[in-house]
């Protein structure tokens, strides 16, 4: 089966190289997925937590630290696939950490790259399959533990697929500590044992200062140039066909509201400059934030903000004074609500939130924010908002609530850990 595998990873690869040299995804750091190590490195049995992108590694921030407390003498190895998420790692690691990227799911460079790192623990936070290396890493009596672990619909759909192929892999890996109930559901019907899965909550939920890493923090509102009247609407991780429908029912806002100012973050800031012509095309001057000064108080004139630059939606979340969640208009399946929930902000959504439908279910049900159907929605109740801010206040006090009442995720893992660990002594 893994030479079937390994031959079929190689030919979408060759096939996928011409688009991955188009979208300029090769990076300094992309020998590291080639295997290729610093001959220097020793590192004495580490601890190695994978997180794909920037959400994973701000989800496993807090047990981070509560692992480096609880093994002092260990060292950490955190790696990524994206370069968005390893820039976050980068931040958040200590002097003898080691940042990566995870290596190719080829035999031949996951052997080379275990075999040097020799980990006594690998976590995979949230629900990445790599059959190679999950493969080598138990053939190797090394632990294998999921944090926060979640399977989305659709890639629920495609694991019950192979299900006779996926199921093998799975039970590799020693503990599936999730998320809720349906995920514990789907990864028991994809054949796991039972007692391997441990219902542990969601550590986003413990994340107690989303911001506590970013810069610029504080001189935001200046360098947007933002008045004491002004509103700031942020939406964030936006999706094509999104931004034209925000612009719209900005337009028919802003007629009423001219304080309302707006700052579209897209989902992948290589899009910024296509959202910029979309702006124009609907009448709007378009403004990069990476283009503004430290302060612009007078420079601009009811300009749309497009955040261009890497990690730091959550900073302009914490300025705004309400926020619309992307991929949800849209099939995307939606993003993170809990940042800027965390953060006491208005938060509005699409119908479309089935890769988190969990987490929205539970504050809509207890009336901590807000879905709409469609864009005309969007507008009007933003527009309620804005007419009564009192509501927001309202928002803002039960996701608090329900933000306290949900912790406790990250110090229910660090126990699954431990157990893992002691037991494995190396």
């Amino acid at each position: 089966m893994f030479i079937l595998y390994d031959l079929i990873f190689v030919i979408f690869a060759l096939i996928y190289l011409p688009v991955y040299l188009l979208k300029r995804k090769f990076h300094p750091g992309f020998s590291r997925r080639l295997g290729v190590l610093p001959p220097e490195l020793k590192l004495d049995r580490p601890i190695w937590c994978h997180a794909v992108s920037v959400g994973e590694v701000i989800a496993v921030k807090g047990l981070l630290e509560e692992i480096r407390s609880a093994f002092p003498e260990k060292r950490l190895v955190i790696s990524t696939v994206t370069a968005t998420g390893n820039k976050i790692a980068r931040s958040l690691a200590r002097e003898q950490d080691f940042v990566t990227y995870l290596p190719l799911d080829l035999k031949f460079i996951v052997r080379r790259v275990i075999d040097r790192i020799n980990p006594s623990l690998f976590i995979i936070a949230e629900t990445e399959i790599w059959p190679n290396l999950i493969s080598y890493l138990y053939g190797k009596k090394i632990p294998i533990i999921i944090v926060n672990g979640r399977i989305s619909d659709a890639s629920f759909k495609g694991y019950l697929a192979i299900k006779f192929l996926i199921g093998p892999i799975l039970n590799k890996i020693n503990i599936f500590s999730v998320q809720g109930a349906r995920d514990a559901s789907r990864f028991k019907e994809l054949g796991v044992a039972q007692e391997k899965i441990k219902i542990t909550g969601n550590m986003k939920f413990d994340i107690k200062d989303y911001t506590d890493f970013k810069k610029d923090y504080t001189d935001l509102k200046n360098k947007l140039g933002l008045k004491p009247k002004d509103k700031l609407l942020v939406c964030g991780s936006t999706h094509p066909q999104e931004e034209e429908q925000i612009l719209a029912l900005y337009k028919q806002l802003h007629r009423h509201f001219p304080v309302l100012r707006l700052l579209i973050a897209p989902r992948h800031p290589e899009r910024s400059g296509e959202v910029a012509k979309i702006v124009s095309r609907c009448g709007w001057r378009s403004v990069a934030v990476s283009s503004l000064p430290a302060a612009c108080s007078t420079c601009l004139t009811n300009p749309v903000f497009i955040l261009d630059t890497v990690g730091q939606l959550i900073s302009f979340y914490a300025i705004a004074d309400i926020v619309f969640v992307g991929g949800s208009l849209t099939k995307n399946g939606g993003h993170n609500i809990l940042e800027p929930l965390s953060l006491g902000k208005p938060v509005f959504f699409g119908p479309h939130m089935f890769n988190f439908r969990d987490i929205a279910e539970l504050f809509l049900e207890q009336g901590a924010a807000v879905q709409v159907n469609n864009a005309d929605q969007l507008k009007e109740k933003i527009k309620d908002f804005l007419v009564n801010p009192a509501q927001a206040e309202h928002l803002a006090a039960k996701a608090r609530e329900i933000i306290s009442e949900n912790s406790g995720a990250t110090r229910r893992n660090l126990e699954l850990i431990k157990g893992l660990t002691y037991g494995n002594k190396g």
